[in-house]
């Protein structure tokens, strides 16, 4: 009944089965080559360091399709069970194919396997069921998030008939040879009674045609496959195990600017491969866009849609630069596909790297198009450039402010490096701490706390100079580096060991950052130290604070730096505490709308962001909002009076609610 037992017109069945095998594969490897040639047109990048950890993150990630689940209770499951049952299901294909070509053929385990049978049966029901939920996602459900297109119900449709055809050729295989395994593939079973009975000859025919359908279809799929946006379904290995392993908070460096021709990324060609490895992946499932605090604001930018410009660009201009000709007339990827508005949007909260269950990374190909833009066309917003100006001019990026950077220190006996020698602790105030006045209440608070705990600290003062951060996600990657540089020499120079910072941007640079030039330190940030000297019983917190109090995790701090757990002991320990979670919280955390630069930018489009933020907090019914970054403390502020809730709402950094119950 299978090809290798029968002849069609003379043809060995088995050798018909070969020549369409061997096209179908063909064409299918043709078009794969095609995508891997439009793939080298981007950059080198190493990414093949680290196997070990590399393999973990492809049985984590892909295997068993950890992102994937995390987050959504439908589509999770539903796309997870549609994975693995893809993976079972081409075992058993490939042992269906190897018996049409030989009779003799026996797959490796498989032969006469009955949990095998078990598993294929049930998993064949599941994918039909995750399908039909799949459907009704979206014909009936349509989240916004979702990409519609007939594409993806060709796929479903193709499963589906690889799902039916599979279960209905078991069946009357089955009826027409009963097998003594057959209690092990229980659907297969219950179908071959519906076919008892039948008039033989009809059942083998009907079989011919499922086991041929089954076969054609997915070779039509393997065909359809390289063309279609489920791509992924062949990327998306490929693209966990080249992940980034670098720390979540640092940037890509440009090495040799000083012989470089050109910064950043203005078309496909001046991407990584690894870049344009992620078009190919995105599922267009929209999780990126869902998170995105720009996107929520009604700011034109969508993460998901910065890669799915990249990958139209890629398949426009692409074929035409490997034909060696630059001056292709189609569109320019920043301007015609993605605008400047959208690539300012962007606040680097990394919440669209966080939950894209492939590791896409859609804020790094922002930020390398802003480098072009502001290092190759000098186009920036007005606000972006004084703020840059000021960093080049003066270190630090706040404009009118009439503050040194120690003018804090006047009623407080705090060491200087330069005139009291180094202490075993340098406090890194940062430019916020020092020069606005909201954030030096902070600065001092903390350093009021390091004096009562007796701890061994001083200040860089006047030396001390910006780290750059802000000119990094603005995309002026050679102001940060000169910046960093500067300040790696004056630490070193003092043979600095452990830094404590209140910023964490100034924390994020630090730690993760400075390294990429030489510059090795232990990095603390003042939430983890104020929990380490209350453990350690050097603070007494007797005063009770009244109110409830919400804390808002920044993005520098939790999701960059995965620091949690310390802002919130500090909260246990204050006396009388009625601490509630501001939603969403953790990893979730909405941005306060102050990274990447936007501290010091307009904006002008759609909802303030720290507005929708300071909604949470009210929604919450907090009396206070307690955060541990200078920027978003600034943020709240300004959303707090945005709102007209300065009565009843206000927020302090956790070194004042310290200092308050000290």
């Amino acid at each position: 009944m299978i090809p290798s037992e029968e002849n069609y017109w003379f043809i060995p069945g088995s050798l018909v089965l070969l020549i369409v095998l061997i096209a179908a594969v063909a064409f299918f490897f043709y078009q794969v080559y095609r995508r891997y040639r439009l793939l080298r047109l981007g950059k080198n990048e190493n990414r093949f360091d680290r196997p070990g950890e590399r393999i973990k993150g492809v049985l984590v990630y892909f295997l068993a399709q950890w992102r994937v689940l995390i987050g959504r209770a439908y589509a999770g499951p539903m796309h997870a069970i549609i994975f693995w049952g893809f993976l079972v299901i081409s075992l058993g294909t490939l042992d269906t194919f190897g018996k049409g070509l030989s009779q003799g053929f026996a797959f490796p385990l498989l032969e006469d396997n009955r949990f095998f049978f078990l598993l294929l049966d049930v998993m064949e029901v599941l994918v039909i069921i995750a399908l039909a939920m799949a459907a009704y996602r979206r014909l009936i459900w349509r989240p916004a998030s979702l990409s519609y297109t007939a594409d993806a119900f060709i796929i479903l449709g193709l499963i589906f008939a690889l799902m039916v055809t599979d279960l209905v050729a078991d069946g009357l295989r089955l009826s027409l040879q009963p097998s003594a395994l057959a209690s092990w593939s229980p659907v297969g079973n219950a179908l071959s009674k519906v076919f008892d009975g039948w008039d033989v000859g009809l059942q083998r025919g009907l079989f011919r045609f499922f086991w041929w359908s089954h076969a054609l279809i997915l070779l039509s799929f393997l065909v359809y496959l390289p063309s279609s946006k489920h791509l992924h379904i062949l990327t998306s290995l490929f693209n966990v195990y080249f992940r980034s392993l670098a720390p979540k908070g640092a940037l890509t460096p440009i090495l040799g600017m000083e012989t470089a021709e050109s910064f950043g990324a203005a078309g496909v060609a001046d991407f990584s491969w690894k870049h344009l490895l992620d078009t190919y992946t995105c599922t267009q499932c929209g999780r990126c866009q869902d998170n995105c605090p720009a996107y929520a604001t009604q700011k034109p930018l969508s993460p998901k849609k910065i890669v799915q410009d990249l990958k139209a660009s890629l398949y426009e201009v692409g074929p035409a630069l490997l034909r060696g000709n630059a001056d292709n007339p189609g569109r320019s990827l920043v301007g015609d596909l993605i605008t400047e508005d959208e690539l300012w949007a962007c606040t680097t909260c990394r919440n669209c790297h966080e939950f894209c269950p492939l590791l896409i990374e859609p804020m790094a190909k922002v930020i390398e198009m802003r480098r072009n833009l502001v290092m190759m066309e000098s186009r920036f917003p007005e606000t972006a450039m004084l703020s840059l100006r000021n960093m080049e001019m003066r270190g630090h990026p706040w404009r009118g402010t009439q503050l040194s950077r120690t003018d804090w220190t006047q009623s407080l006996k705090v060491r200087e490096f330069g005139k009291d020698g180094p202490g075993e602790i340098l406090f890194w105030v940062g430019c916020t701490g020092a020069l606005e006045e909201r954030s030096v209440k902070s600065t001092i608070a903390f350093a009021k706390i390091l004096l009562r705990a007796e701890v061994d600290f001083g200040i860089l003062g006047m030396e001390e100079s910006c780290t750059g951060d802000p000119a990094r996600r603005m995309g002026n990657e050679y102001l940060f580096q000169i910046m960093a540089q500067r300040n790696i020499e004056v630490l070193n120079g003092y043979n600095v060991k452990k830094i404590v910072t209140q910023c964490p941007h100034c924390y994020n640079t630090l730690k993760n950052e400075y390294p990429q030039f030489g510059g090795n330190y232990e990095v603390i940030h003042h939430s983890q130290f104020l929990a380490q000297l209350i453990e350690q019983g050097r603070l007494k917190l007797n005063s009770e604070i009244v109110g409830k109090i919400a804390y808002h995790d920044p993005c520098y701090l939790g999701r960059y730096n995965d620091i949690y757990d310390s802002p919130r002991q500090v909260m246990k320990a204050l006396p009388g505490t009625k601490a509630v979670e501001l939603e969403p919280h953790h990893h979730k955390s909405f941005c306060c709308g102050a990274g990447g630069g936007r501290m010091w930018m307009e904006e002008s489009l759609g909802t303030r962001i720290n507005q929708r933020r300071t909604e949470h907090a009210i929604q919450a019914g907090a009396d206070i909002v307690a955060t541990a970054c200078p920027f978003c403390l600034q943020m709240f502020e300004d959303g707090i009076k945005g709102k007209g809730v300065e009565e009843s709402l206000h927020a302090l950094d956790l070194a004042e609610l310290v200092e308050k119950a000290l």
